[in-house]
């Protein structure tokens, strides 16, 4: 018999997890994006210019699901695609003026977590470090 839902990691991170979405819904809502455009916008003010297939892999995510938040932050004005020069199977995501202001609005995000927390921001730097760490064992282990 599995151990009760309380007691297994995979489900505590998982509601902690949508617990965090739902805290940044009404900010994103009021911003005009999703959380998975919200990732997309990050993985882009990191690396402006990064390909669709660079967005998925730092989002572990197949880049088939990418492209609809894509598409739908680019008829919002926020980014552009466009082919690579050099391999033109390739296509590569920019920030626009637009995106790169929301972006740097997205800020009351982290702000709004710390504060409803009730915990620091260097022990949620200490808990993410925690989590990152077991991800990483996890996924050497994947192959």
């Amino acid at each position: 018999m599995p151990l009760p839902l309380d007691n297994q990691l995979c489900f505590t991170l998982y509601a902690t997890s949508m617990a965090i979405i739902r805290t940044y819904k009404p900010m994103l809502d009021e911003m005009g994006i999703t959380y998975p455009q919200y990732l997309v916008l990050n993985v882009l003010g990191e690396t402006d210019g990064a390909t669709v297939g660079a967005i998925a892999q730092r989002l572990y995510l197949e880049s088939s699901t990418v492209t609809p938040p894509v598409k739908r932050l680019e008829q919002a004005g926020l980014v552009v695609r466009q082919r690579s020069q050099l391999d033109e199977r390739q296509v590569q995501v920019r920030l626009t003026d637009a995106g790169r202001a929301l972006l740097a609005r997205s800020d009351c995000l982290g702000a709004t977590l710390i504060a409803r927390s009730g915990k620091t921001l260097e022990q949620l730097d200490a808990l993410n470090e925690e989590v990152r760490s077991l991800r990483a064992a996890l996924g050497e282990r994947l192959g």
